[in-house]
């Protein structure tokens, strides 16, 4: 495998095998390239049996594992992982196989981290990202009670809040997320209703335009009427250029980046401390997006901020 001190890289062992064909002696051509002539005489053995497809890298791994856990065996250390969450150490003792060997076992099919499965099924979650941004943006609407004057529980004690009957209504955090960047984009409004998811949609359009990301092409959202039946929703697609796309329904980890944005947005933003009222928990919500666009490290990102992405410049994305 080539690496940053090699001498040869596929256009070197090209030039090699080349200098050798028109009939030089393969020690003057390897020494003119500054390898050995063992290393001159591999390549173009490689050529002349392979052709040019030969001069590529390959992985250095056998051919053949004699010694390899049977398939079978492997088939049954996957059925355990997936079906009732066992670690190496639980399930090595069951099969008669060291824990070591299970952990690879793992590794090889891509199962040694829980985090890698849907918890409830077993099914290993496939991750995907678009190639460019605008090309998805994911739309997700959460629900949230709003906080009386003076603070609700959470600042009061349950003691004081002996009724837990809600009076106060409900806000509701309209967000985009875009696919590739992870650019996200919230406002919080009364309802979910048509009109106001797409006058939402035209405002997410705008703020992204306003970055940089001038032109979305999908939509994806889940399967709530406003976005399966609404003539709004429809208009607010066309007048973008964009086409809508919905989730299988109760598939949640389809829409997931807008659902773990979500979580991010409770946990970083709702939930982050007590609040007093619910409009100061509202005008919190701009210094979240902002930290979370410019600041806030992300792991899919290799610790990068969403912005980062946007001002690359276009050919230079991961």
């Amino acid at each position: 495998m080539s690496h940053r001190n090699a001498r040869l890289t596929v256009h070197g062992r090209r030039l090699l095998v080349e200098r050798v064909a028109s009939g030089r002696p393969v020690a003057h051509v390897a020494a003119e390239m500054g390898v050995s002539r063992q290393t001159a005489h591999k390549w173009v053995a490689r050529w002349r049996t392979e052709g040019p497809s030969g001069l590529h890298d390959r992985p250095s791994r056998p051919h053949r594992v004699p010694h390899r856990t049977p398939a079978g065996v492997e088939e049954q250390v996957c059925r355990l992982r997936t079906g009732r969450k066992l670690g190496p150490a639980r399930i090595g003792p069951i099969l008669g196989l060291p824990a070591s060997t299970v952990h690879r076992i793992l590794c090889r099919h891509g199962l040694n981290r829980l985090s890698f499965l849907d918890r409830p099924t077993g099914q290993v979650i496939r991750r995907y990202e678009r190639r460019r941004p605008g090309e998805l943006v994911h739309v997700d609407v959460k629900k949230l009670g709003r906080i009386p004057d003076g603070g609700g529980w959470r600042v009061l004690g349950r003691a004081a809040c002996p009724d837990r009957r809600r009076t106060t209504g409900f806000d509701y955090v309209h967000s985009a997320v875009d696919d590739h960047t992870r650019i996200a984009y919230s406002e919080i409004h009364p309802d979910e209703k048509a009109a106001t998811c797409a006058a939402f949609l035209h405002r997410a359009a705008a703020h992204f335009a306003d970055l940089g990301i001038t032109r979305i092409e999908r939509v994806l959202t889940d399967n709530a009427w406003t976005y399966r039946k609404s003539t709004a929703w429809q208009h607010a697609l066309a007048d973008l250029g964009a086409t809508g796309k919905r989730t299988r329904p109760y598939r949640p980890q389809t829409n997931g980046k807008v659902e773990r944005f979500n979580r991010t947005l409770l946990d970083e933003w709702a939930y982050i401390r007590p609040y007093a009222s619910n409009n100061e928990r509202t005008a919190a919500l701009a210094d979240f997006l902002h930290t979370y666009n410019h600041h806030r490290c992300h792991t899919a990102l290799g610790g990068a901020a969403p912005i980062t992405r946007v001002n690359n410049p276009a050919g230079q994305y991961s």
